[in-house]
């Protein structure tokens, strides 16, 4: 995780079609987020996206993927949060 000019820049490993969408821990160093739609057509990404958001309190336009876009980790930026918020994400979502 890296901070960066008004944002912050970290891995996520995505668990496509999972029962239940939400934060599931580390990952090997990645933020491990569950996601219930298929990897089909970018419906994992967009919900990546949607969710991030959501869970960061950024718009949707705030989260972008950076790389990794048809591999299980990415590597996304966030802007408008810092890497505390990001962290306290993870600590309280995976719980």
């Amino acid at each position: 995780m890296r901070a960066r000019d008004g944002g912050v820049r970290f891995s996520v490993r995505v668990q496509p079609r999972a029962s239940g969408a939400g934060v599931a821990g580390v990952h090997g160093g990645a933020l491990k987020v569950r996601l219930t739609q298929p990897p089909v057509d970018g419906a994992a990404n967009e919900a990546l996206i949607e969710f991030l958001a959501a869970a960061l309190g950024v718009p949707r336009r705030s989260v972008r993927i950076v790389s990794g876009a048809t591999a299980r980790t990415k590597v996304v930026d966030v802007d408008g949060t810092n890497v505390a918020r990001v962290r306290q994400l993870a600590a309280e979502l995976s719980q």
